[in-house]
């Protein structure tokens, strides 16, 4: 009776708070005047004051922040959809314009960021210019301390909840999540625990939360069982996991739910809202945070993006079961500590230097400006050794010279809550003359970005990124760069280039 009772208060606990989405339009002349347009989320800025100069010394006076001079984000780490681009491409189909999110494509590729020694963000921005006219892209990256396997961390309460519909029959699916699980299992500390709550049209506690210690085997025994069964109750295997994990929660453990899933619900709840409920008043009630893994060719990305999101998580896609173990064996388990909460970024341009600047993607992670500060609105949740790459298209105006941009990031201590920021900015000056001159971290970032901009011609909203390289320019960049760097990464970006630009478009 106590497990239904314990569902039945995650059921009655609701989100009182959401992303609030807020965004500025484009216009003809965007230095005539601000206009908004939310659904895009861009900003035009109005033009400097007749007469206008920098200041002598060169640099920019302050302003102050106003409207249309922001741009505010929570931070996303997740990279679903680059994996699941890179899958429809090595399959032949191109992937579906709404699933291409630029963000987790940029955010998918090393970078060269400084990082902190504690929790926290370091702030490091830079830009090139483009080759097309007073356009520049600019660099916000934000990075952690690096993971570190002998760091004294937590003890994890994992909760596996694993799709066993008949559909997750296929090669790649279940097969992948009972070997990358078994060869976690083997990684994981003695002190660290798990439970497995599987579902298909129903859903069921297989294994109740258990200590690694003494229990390897039987915890072995229970992921070789699994074998898959009918449809697919996703509701029903979310709250029966997230009952589970609150039933296992242990004080000062990372407590998380691990949903393994190709997300395509069709029994139950199928209503994203209905299900995000349940996720929304375990977070709030007992902090405890989701995981999302993506498998199959068939995949429901845009309902897994949002469980993450809800569920102060992140998501990546699978494969292979070289990706697998990478996830499993390597990332999971030392990620699973946390370095900051409810982690949102704010980057004030000057508008005495910049005439207009678009965020590239983060589409579903926009917050209003004036909620930077308000720690109660949701933020992103980040661990040990991630680092967060935004990109922005920005206009300079002619001649101007200064302080271009300020970015800063600001989040919750993982225990205290206490808030902290930091700030970087950067100046006109420093913007190198050419995105191809600049660092080559820099130049994968905006391969990236350039290729996701690529996919998603054909959507209805896409206003194309400034100076875009043709398909051939484009493989020829990453070659280039993945030979540079020596980053088997890129050479899989560039093969997924040129099977892209032998694809129709």
């Amino acid at each position: 009776m106590e497990r239904y009772r314990i569902r039945g208060a995650i059921l009655a606990l609701t989100a009182a708070a959401g992303l609030l989405l807020t965004g500025c339009g484009e216009g003809a002349d965007s230095r005539a005047k601000e206009t908004t347009d939310r659904r895009r989320g861009d900003h035009v800025l109005p033009a400097p004051p007749d007469g206008y100069s920098a200041a002598p010394d060169g640099e920019s006076r302050e302003v102050d922040p106003a409207p249309g001079h922001l741009s505010t984000f929570a931070l996303d780490v997740d990279t679903a959809s680059y994996g699941y681009a890179r899958r429809a491409l090595a399959d032949g189909r191109r992937p579906d314009p709404r699933t291409i999110r630029p963000e987790e494509f940029v955010n998918s590729f090393r970078q060269d960021y400084e990082r902190p020694d504690g929790n926290g963000f370091t702030v490091t921005v830079d830009g090139a210019r483009t080759d097309e006219r007073d356009w520049s892209l600019v660099r916000v990256g934000l990075a952690t301390r690096p993971a570190d396997d002998d760091r004294e961390r937590p003890p994890a309460a994992l909760t596996f909840v694993i799709d066993v519909s008949g559909s997750m029959d296929e090669p790649g699916r279940l097969d992948l999540a009972r070997k990358s699980l078994g060869a976690m299992t083997d990684r994981l500390r003695d002190e660290d625990s798990v439970a497995i709550v599987t579902f298909s049209d129903e859903a069921e506690t297989v294994l109740p939360m258990t200590r690694l210690a003494g229990n390897r085997d039987e915890i072995h025994g229970a992921i070789a069982a699994l074998e898959p069964r009918l449809s697919t109750n996703l509701g029903a295997g979310v709250e029966t996991g997230y009952a589970t994990a609150v039933e296992g929660r242990r004080e000062g453990a990372t407590n998380r739910v691990v949903l393994v899933s190709d997300a395509l619900a069709n029994t139950g709840d199928t209503d994203a809202d209905t299900i995000l409920e349940r996720i929304s008043g375990a977070r709030e009630e007992y902090g405890i945070t989701l995981f999302g893994v993506g498998v199959g060719s068939d995949y429901g990305d845009a309902l897994m993006e949002r469980l993450a999101d809800k569920g102060d998580g992140h998501t990546v896609y699978v494969s292979d079961e070289e990706e697998g173990r990478e996830v499993f064996v390597e990332e999971l388990p030392r990620n699973i500590d946390l370095t900051a909460r409810d982690a949102k970024a704010q980057v004030a341009f000057d508008p005495r230097t910049v005439s207009e600047h678009r965020l590239i993607g983060y589409d579903n992670r926009r917050v209003a400006d004036e909620d930077f500060r308000d720690d109660s609105v949701d933020g992103g949740e980040v661990g040990p050794g991630h680092t967060v790459t935004a990109l922005y298209a920005v206009r300079t105006v002619p001649g101007a010279s200064g302080r271009l941009a300020t970015a800063s990031v600001r989040w919750l201590d993982p225990e205290t809550r206490v808030p902290h920021e930091e700030s970087g900015r950067l100046e006109t000056a420093s913007l190198r003359d050419s995105v191809w001159s600049a660092s080559p971290r820099f130049q994968v970032a905006a391969v990236a970005a350039y290729f996701a901009d690529a996919l998603r011609a054909g959507s209805g909203d896409r206003t194309p990124l400034p100076a875009a390289p043709t398909w051939q320019e484009l493989r020829t960049r990453a070659a280039d760069l993945a030979t540079q760097t020596e980053d088997q990464a890129l050479h899989d970006l560039s093969q997924a280039i040129n099977q892209a630009s032998h694809l129709p478009h």
